[in-house]
């Protein structure tokens, strides 16, 4: 069975294609892939700079339910993006459709992103009960200051690709077809002698008011909203992480309190109750009878349920 990922070169551009339908979600076979191919392009010294673009309507659309609760099966996603950002050479990602949870921190990985003018970005596992666990609680207050990182990470919603640009989640916004403007830019990177950009070294943008003023202010907002929340909290917390310890240190941080929200019955009754109420809005028809539904009640029905991606519970939801 060949692999959902593989690459062809442009003259110096080695060209990485996910093609995973229908929304390229990061199993292992795509994780597996991803190592593989930068591996490979790493050893060809006629390489200068690699490309990342998916095939379909879609960039990396989030994580694989399915692996959910199962042992890791390595390469776990947070060994490769941090490989991803360790990279020796320029990557670019270029991104279009949703390029949410583990498309992002992909995406946040590579050296240079450019976006498609109708694409959306996010980091919706909190609606999950999960946050963020291969290093988007790091990278992207790096990028996109502690303010915004709190507003996407904790409110789980998408912003559009002009506002990703507008705080520098992006480089650049391009219209047309992402290959052909990826391998326009890619030259254009090229031609300016870059060098890999990595995101987790950069330095958290300055804040209006102290981050400590930002995080208690989003914490007291937790408090009084969702007083029994599990996740948010603990999305505040890592993204704390990010602001007081080095990038590896915050990793592990990320990493302890990501496992913790996978270990907690709201992550599960979260899943369950998203696809209770799809049960119920598929049961509503011109000619149907709105019928009482239940979350699914066996493990069989459970793990089920969980072979869905996270995007396909945002684009859905």
């Amino acid at each position: 069975m060949s692999s959902p990922v593989q690459w062809s070169r442009e003259g110096a551009i080695a060209v990485v294609c996910i093609n995973n339908p229908p929304v390229n979600a990061l199993g292992h076979s795509v994780r597996a892939g991803l190592l593989a191919a930068f591996n490979a392009v790493e050893r060809d010294p006629g390489i200068k700079l690699v490309l990342l673009y998916c095939a379909g309507r879609t960039f990396i659309a989030g994580a694989d339910i399915r692996e959910f609760g199962k042992p890791p099966q390595a390469p776990i996603l947070p060994d490769v993006t941090l490989s991803l950002e360790n990279f020796t050479k320029p990557s670019l990602a270029v991104l279009h459709g949703s390029v949410l949870g583990g498309g992002l921190e992909v995406a946040l990985a590579c050296h240079y992103r450019i976006i498609e003018v109708n694409a959306k970005v996010g980091l919706p596992e909190v609606k999950l009960g999960l946050l963020p666990g291969a290093g988007g609680t790091q990278r992207l207050p790096r990028l996109a200051g502690v303010a915004k990182a709190l507003e996407m990470i904790v409110g789980g919603e998408p912003i559009s690709a002009v506002e990703a640009k507008r705080h520098a989640i992006v480089d650049e916004v391009y219209e047309g077809e992402p290959l052909a403007a990826g391998v326009a830019y890619a030259a254009q990177l090229l031609a300016q002698g870059v060098k890999p950009r990595r995101s987790g070294h950069a330095s958290i943008p300055a804040a209006v008011g102290s981050t400590a003023e930002l995080l208690m202010a989003k914490r007291d907002e937790v408090q009084r909203s969702q007083p029994e929340s599990f996740s948010p909290v603990r999305c505040i917390a890592a993204i704390e992480a990010a602001i007081a310890l080095p990038l590896s240190e915050g990793l592990q941080r990320e990493r302890t309190l990501f496992l913790e929200c996978m270990a907690s019955p709201q992550r599960e009754a979260l899943i369950q109750a998203f696809f209770a109420q799809r049960q119920a809005a598929k049961a509503v028809g011109p000619d149907a009878a709105v019928t009482p539904c239940k979350p699914p009640a066996s493990r069989q029905e459970r793990l089920a349920a969980e072979s869905k991606t996270v995007a396909e519970l945002d684009q859905q939801g």
